[in-house]
C-alpha cells in the first residue's frame, strides 16, 4: 500500500471519474492536443482507451528528401550534408475535404516500433491525422541501439522539418495546427526541434510546429542557444525509474526556461521506466548491450563541438561515463495516465490551484499558486513544478 495525502478537489474529481464532460481532467498531453482539436476536453468522450476504436479514412505513403549530417556539421549549420529519401506513412482519420490537425511521431533509437503504431491509433481516434516518420530504413539503419554513432543524434531533425514542409502543403492538413511527438532518440529530436537557432537554419521560414510533445527525452546536452525555444507549448513526459535516460537533468531545464516565461513543463510518473507506453514490453527487456551514456554530461563547445564537460574532450561514445545496458518496461498506469489523465501507482493527481499560507507561521495572506501533486510513495522526494 502506497500511503498518498488527497485533498477534497481530488476526491471530488475520482468520484466523477465517470462524469460529463464538465467534470472531465485534463493531462498536458491533453492540452496541447485540445489545442490542436479546437478546444475539446474530454476525450473519453470521443475515444475509449483501447486503440482498435480508430477510424482511418485514408491511408498515403511518401518518399521524403532529406539530408544526413554529423552533429558537428548540424552544430555548424552546414547544408551539404548526404542527400537521402525517407519515407512515412499519413493517415487521414476521417473522409471528406476537411482540414485536420496532425501530428509527426518520430522513433526512437530501435526504429518505428510498435508503440509508435499504437499511438497513431490513439491520436487517429481523436480525429487527429498522424505522419509516421521513418529516419532509418532509408539510411540502411534498422537500429542505433548498440552504435548509435551510426545516425548523428541532432540529424532526424532536418527529418522532421521536412515531415512538417510535406504536411503544411498537403490539402487535408490544417497548416496551423501540426505537432511533433517524439520518444527517446525521437524525442531530443522533438525537442530540440523547439530550438530557434535550429529553426532559423534547417526549417522552411513560415513553417512551425504547433507544439512538442516528449516522451522520456535526453536533456542532458546543453547546446548554444538551449534557452531560446519557441513560443509554443512544450510538453515532457517522464518515468522516475527510467535507466537509460533519467529524468533528472529535464528538471533544471524545465524549471530554467519556465523562470523566462516559456509555455513547458515536465511530467513525471513514479516509479515507470523506459518505454513506459510500449505494452509489447509488459515483460521488462533488458539490453544487455545498449549503449548507456545517462551518466555522462555534454556540452557544446565554442567551436561547435559536443564535448564531455568533465574533460573537456570532444564527447565519444567510447567515454568512460558511457557504459552498456539498460531496460524497457511497459507501465500500464503511467500509459494511461498519460493519454487519459487517470491516477495510480505510476499516474498523477492534476490540481489547477493550491491555497497556501504566505509567510512564517502560516500566517499572512492566502495566495492561489499553482502546482501539480505527484502520487509518490513515502519516502520519495516529490518533485513540483508549477503549473500554468
Amino acid at each position: 500500500m502506497r500511503n498518498v495525502k488527497v485533498g477534497r478537489h481530488e476526491r471530488r474529481l475520482a468520484g466523477n471519474a465517470g462524469a460529463e464532460l464538465s467534470h472531465c481532467k485534463e493531462t498536458e498531453m491533453r492540452r496541447v492536443l485540445s489545442r490542436l482539436l479546437g478546444g475539446l476536453c474530454c476525450f473519453a468522450a470521443v475515444v475509449a482507451t483501447s486503440p482498435a476504436n480508430a477510424q482511418v479514412a485514408k491511408i498515403e505513403v511518401y518518399p521524403l528528401e532529406s539530408m544526413t549530417l554529423t552533429d558537428e556539421d548540424f552544430l555548424a549549420g552546414k547544408k551539404d550534408g548526404k542527400p537521402v529519401t525517407l519515407a512515412g506513412e499519413l493517415r487521414i482519420p476521417r473522409p471528406g475535404a476537411a482540414r485536420l490537425p496532425g501530428v509527426v511521431l518520430i522513433h526512437g533509437s530501435g526504429g518505428v516500433s510498435g508503440y509508435i503504431g499504437d499511438w497513431a491509433h490513439f491520436l487517429n481516434a481523436l480525429g487527429v491525422a498522424t505522419f509516421t516518420l521513418d529516419s532509418f530504413t532509408g539510411r540502411g539503419i534498422t537500429s542505433t541501439i548498440d552504435d548509435q554513432d551510426r545516425l548523428g543524434r541532432l540529424a532526424m531533425i532536418v527529418d522532421a522539418y521536412r515531415a512538417l514542409d510535406l504536411l503544411v502543403k498537403h490539402p487535408r492538413i490544417d497548416p496551423s495546427k501540426v505537432a511533433v511527438m517524439g520518444f527517446s532518440r525521437g524525442a531530443g529530436v522533438a525537442l530540440y526541434a523547439s530550438l530557434r537557432r535550429f529553426q532559423r537554419t534547417y526549417a522552411t521560414v513560415g513553417n512551425e510546429f504547433a507544439g512538442y510533445l516528449v516522451l522520456y527525452a535526453d536533456c542532458g546536452t546543453s547546446y548554444r542557444g538551449v534557452d531560446d525555444v519557441a513560443d509554443k507549448p512544450i510538453r515532457l513526459f517522464h518515468g522516475t525509474a527510467d535507466d537509460y535516460i533519467p529524468v533528472a537533468p529535464c528538471r533544471p531545464f524545465v524549471e530554467r526556461l519556465r523562470a523566462k516565461g516559456k509555455d513547458i513543463s515536465l511530467t513525471e510518473y513514479a516509479n515507470a521506466g523506459h518505454v513506459f507506453d510500449g505494452a509489447a514490453f509488459s515483460k521488462p527487456v533488458r539490453l544487455a548491450t545498449a549503449q548507456n551514456w545517462s551518466r555522462c554530461k555534454r556540452e557544446e563547445a565554442a567551436d561547435g563541438k559536443v564535448v564531455n564537460a568533465e574533460t573537456g574532450q570532444p564527447f565519444t561514445f567510447k567515454d568512460s561515463c558511457v557504459v552498456q545496458g539498460a531496460t524497457i518496461a511497459y507501465d500500464p498506469e503511467a500509459h494511461k495516465a498519460v493519454q487519459q489523465g487517470s491516477s495510480g501507482r505510476g499516474g498523477i493527481r492534476e490540481t489547477r490551484w493550491r491555497r497556501r499560507q504566505a509567510g512564517e507561521g502560516g500566517g499572512g495572506e492566502r495566495q492561489r499558486r499553482p502546482r501539480r501533486l505527484y502520487l509518490l510513495p513515502e519516502r520519495t522526494r516529490v518533485h513540483v513544478i508549477p503549473q500554468f
